[in-house]
């Protein structure tokens, strides 16, 4: 099992950036799968992005080409650089780590952006 711990949400205004950090309490080196979800007040949790233990990600529609999602084996990080964000991108965002026999969320971290 993992524990993940998100940080760096705020209140910044459209075209800000802000840059979100998940860490974890042990070695990614070996979690098949980390990326960052979303919820919006009323609507369903979506995908924001992901990045496999290989190196491959994935990305929402919505995001593509303004969000990067990255990793720090070292500190055992990864983390969500947001740019040119849009009120529409205003949330509740989540850490989500997927290894052989679990599915672990982070307590989510409040981004909102004002227009």
């Amino acid at each position: 099992q993992v524990q993940l711990v998100e940080s760096g949400g705020g209140l910044v205004q459209a075209g800000g950036s802000l840059r979100l950090s998940c860490a974890a309490s042990r070695s990614i080196f070996s979690i098949n799968a980390m990326g960052w979800y979303r919820q919006a007040p009323g609507k369903q949790r979506e995908l924001v992005a992901t990045i496999t233990s290989g190196g491959s990600t994935n990305y929402g529609d919505s995001v593509k080409g303004r969000f990067t999602v990255s990793r720090d084996y070292g500190k055992n990080t990864v983390y969500l650089q947001m740019n040119s964000l849009k009120p529409e991108d205003t949330g509740v965002y989540y850490c989500n780590g997927k290894g052989g026999s679990y599915d672990t969320w982070g307590q989510g971290t409040q981004v909102t952006v004002s227009s």
